[in-house]
Order: C-alpha cells, then structure tokens, then sequence
C-alpha cells in the first residue's frame, strides 16, 4: 500500500472511530444526532481550517507553515513540495541557460538587440553599448527610434522589408560604418544585430581604386601595343609573312584585354557613383535598332537571325550609355552563345509594373545551379567558349550594375539545351510615354521585327 493510500485509509478509519464515539456519547446523553451534528460541524471547520492555512502556505511559505499532513492533506502538501521542488528544478535551469545565453551573446563582436512587439529595448548584450552608446538606467523600455535617431535607420525601420540589410553611419562616430540587420521572431518581436564594416569598407575601397587605376595606366601601352600590332597585322610586306600568325594571335590577345581594360574602368565608374548624375528620356527604340545592327555586324559570317519587336514604343528615364552597355552585353551575349543561324529575339513592352527589355535565344542554355553566380565578375559557364568567343566575363556585372542604378531588376530564365532569356525590369517612375516628361499609358501598341 503506497503512502498516500495508507493516509487516506488511517482518515477513514479515525473519522469512522471518532463517529462511533460520538454516536455512542450521544446515545448516552439521549441526543446521538446532536451529536453527530456537531462532529461534523467539527471535521468542517478543521477542513476550512486547513484550506485557510494551504492559501496562506501558497502565497508566502516563508512565513506560514502548511496545513496539518493528517489524512488527505498529507498527500495535498506532499504533491505541492513535489511540484515546488520540479519548479525549482526547472527554474535554476532555465537561469542556468539564460546566463549561459548572455555571456556568449557578450563574448560576441557584433551588437544584438531584442525588441518587444511594441518596438522597445528589452535587452541588449555590451558591444551593443559600445556601438550604440546603451545605458541600462537610460535606455531600458525605450522605443529604438529615440535611442538611434538616425534618419536613414528610421526609415528602414520602417519600412518591414528587412531581406536587405542596412549599412549606415554609427551614432556615436560617424567615420565607423555599421552594416545593421533586423530579423523578426516570434510574435511581433524582433532582434537586431550591427556589426562595423569600416575595415572592410575600407578594403572595398581600396581594392576598387587599385583595380581603375591600374585599368587606367593599362590603357595607354595596351592602345599602343595594339596600334603597332594592327599596322603589322594589316602590312602586305612579304618579309612579314613568316610572322603573319603569330602577330594576328597577338592583336587578337591585346583587342581582348581592352575590352577587359574598358569593362573594368566602366564598372569602377559604375561603382563610384551611387546613382545617375542626370537622367534624361532614352529613346529606347532607337537604342535597340542600333544594337541590333551592331549585333547582326558581330554575328558575321554565323548569320544568327536577330529579331527586334517593339511592342510599345516608350521612352526610358536614365542615362543613355548606360543603358546602351547594359542592353548590349545581353544581346551580345546571346550572340556569342547561339549556335550559327540560331533566333535571337529582342523585345520592347509595357508591363503591370512598369516596362521590360529581354532578350531571348535558342543558345546552348545554363544549368540552374549557375544563375545565382552569372552576375559575379569573371564568372563564366564555360571558361573555353567564352575565351574563343571574346568574353570578358565582366558583361552581366557591369548589366547589374546598370539596372541598379536606374531601379532596374534582372531576371533569368534559361534550361539547358533549350536557350536562355534575359529580362531587364524597369519600374513604373522610370517609364515615359513618347514626346512625354512624366510617366503616362497611351494605348498605342506597334510591332516591328527584321532578320
């Protein structure tokens, strides 16, 4: 029999015993329901007795002993120590962990920040108070907004798109760069974490000056190698003849690193400049037929068939040579990776979200684990082609870049085997009607095609 059983039994028992003695007492006196009445009467307010002393014990049992352990409250104080106990247990755990969660969060370089669901600071681990300036007294329970009033930070704030992160100057020193970063959790809160980037800032700097300038002063002997190469290259002298080859492989090679020169000093100018110093209406149409016959120039003797639809003739707000390069490379591209006579389409529209420039083709194709890294510099599918083909690997870089600048989007489409389409999404803001200097839809709708 288990302890509890056996406390419930002895009760049973003593309150029977005792009822028998009262009973018997009663009958003595010629009253045995009187009585009864008043053991009952009794065995109540012993039971609201103890009840007074269990909520007493409950609430503060430092100071207030538990109710008596006969009977059945033996087993109710015996299961609240039990319950007290695993609560202590849990607790000294729970602290164990929370402690153990603070001093790593504090052993780490970045700044991490908890924010409740109404945008307050609940917590923050000592690089925060380093990079931020936090106080325990000062800044506990206050909104983030008062405590970063950085103008670019509030923004961001919010606005809820937290996919990129933030890079902004640092609140206590300027000169620092703090790259900031918000990740939503759990119901309405969120967790911020900054970490200073000025260092590799810095080297991104350096890195991008070291390569224009080396770009710049490759310039000229490149021009000058590849203008006495072209003079050799283009002499009837029949004491040349012997070097015929081998100085057309060299004018081949020294027309490839311009092109590398040129793309490199393009893409640091790109790079540079955070946006378009002047925006102008681009006739984009007119872009296009010019691309489209320098592309069929490039094509030669393969006889690719290059298609151009202008399905709504609208101009575009940017910067015009820009455009052009970014415009160019896809279609040059496709040129390069279509096999001779295959189709080339370019294409002009209007969309839903503002206006589309794409360039599909019936090329060799991409498998899909390469689209994420096509826009990396120097990146290429296949090396060898794109060598023999005249490839910089710097194309679709300097297309990124380009469509940064004026709110652009690239998007990929492609499957092996079966071709490729490149489409270049500009918003809204940036479409113009023809003759128009603000952003208009007319129904207007023209095709025009050639091979």
């Amino acid at each position: 029999m288990s302890l509890h059983r056996a406390g419930r039994y002895r009760e049973f028992v003593l309150v029977v015993c005792v009822g028998l003695l009262l009973f018997a007492w009663g009958v003595w006196i010629d009253h045995p329901a009187l009585a009864l009445l008043c053991g009952l009467v009794s065995y109540l307010l012993w039971h609201m007795h103890n009840l007074h002393r269990l909520s007493l014990w409950l609430d503060d049992p430092k100071h207030h002993e538990p109710p008596s352990a006969l009977g059945g409250w033996g087993e109710i104080v015996h299961a609240v120590e039990a319950l007290r106990e695993r609560g202590r247990k849990r607790k000294r755990k729970l602290s164990r962990m929370l402690s153990g969660f603070h001093q790593s969060t504090n052993a780490l370089p970045d700044a991490t920040v908890v924010l409740n669901d109404r945008g307050q600071v609940e917590w923050w681990n000592s690089a925060a108070s380093k990079i931020f300036g936090f106080r325990k007294k000062r800044s506990s329970d206050r909104s983030l907004e008062e405590l970063i009033p950085d103008p670019m930070f509030r923004k961001y704030l919010a606005q809820g798109d937290y996919s990129q992160p933030l890079q902004m100057p640092g609140p206590l020193d300027h000169k620092r760069t703090l790259e900031v970063r918000i990740v939503p959790y759990g119901k309405g809160k969120r967790l911020l974490q900054a970490r200073d980037v000025t260092r590799l800032q810095q080297l991104e700097i350096v890195r991008r000056d070291f390569v224009a300038n080396l770009s710049h002063e490759m310039r000229t002997p490149l021009t000058v190698i590849h203008g006495y190469l072209e003079t050799l290259n283009d002499a009837e002298d029949p004491e040349f003849s012997p070097w015929c080859h081998i100085i057309n492989q060299m004018y081949q090679q020294t027309t490839r690193m311009q092109r590398i020169v040129e793309d490199l000093l393009l893409l640091a100018r790109l790079e540079r400049e955070d946006a378009p110093q002047r925006d102008e209406p681009v006739d984009v149409a007119l872009l296009l037929t010019t691309i489209q016959s320098e592309a069929e120039a490039l094509s030669g003797d393969q006889h690719h068939h290059i298609e151009l639809e202008i399905v709504d003739d609208y101009r575009l707000l940017g910067v015009e040579r820009e455009l052009d390069s970014a415009f160019s490379n896809l279609v040059f591209n496709a040129v390069r990776y279509t096999p001779a006579g295959g189709l080339i389409r370019m294409r002009w529209e209007r969309t839903e979200q503002g206006a589309c420039f794409s360039v599909t083709d019936s090329g060799i194709g991409i498998d899909p684990e390469h689209i994420p890294r096509l826009t990396e510099r120097f990146y290429r599918v296949d090396v060898a082609r794109s060598r023999r083909s005249g490839g910089t690997g710097l194309g679709l870089a300097i297309v990124k870049h380009v469509l940064t600048r004026h709110c652009g989007e690239l998007q990929v489409e492609s499957e092996p085997g079966k071709g490729s389409r490149f489409s270049c999404l500009f918003p809204t803001s940036r479409v113009l009607a023809e003759g128009h200097g603000e952003a208009s839809v007319y129904p207007t709708t023209r095709s025009r095609q050639s091979s």
